[in-house]
């Protein structure tokens, strides 16, 4: 699976976090607006992220694609607010 001109296809990174002595789930935390991920592919006109790398992105956008009984993530480059650095 490949990626094409400004798409990133992502493998979203489950977290969750405690809170008030209850754990979250992305999809509970309204304070957090951005999902964490790793770039299994970038298209072909995409600049400043490489493969590999993980980055937040909006949760509000994207769509989910099914491929080898696995759930990806499909996003512009656009949609990518940092890079996490190590």
């Amino acid at each position: 699976m490949k990626a094409v001109n400004y798409f990133i296809i992502i493998d979203k990174i489950k977290t969750s976090q405690e809170k008030n002595g209850l754990f979250l789930s992305d999809e509970l935390d309204i304070d957090n607006q951005y999902h964490k991920g790793k770039i299994l592919s970038i298209g072909n006109l995409v600049e400043g992220v490489d493969e590999g790398d993980t980055v937040y992105y909006k949760k509000s956008v994207g769509h989910g694609i099914q491929y080898k009984d696995n759930l990806y993530y499909v996003i512009r480059v656009s949609d990518i607010v940092l890079i996490e650095w190590n």
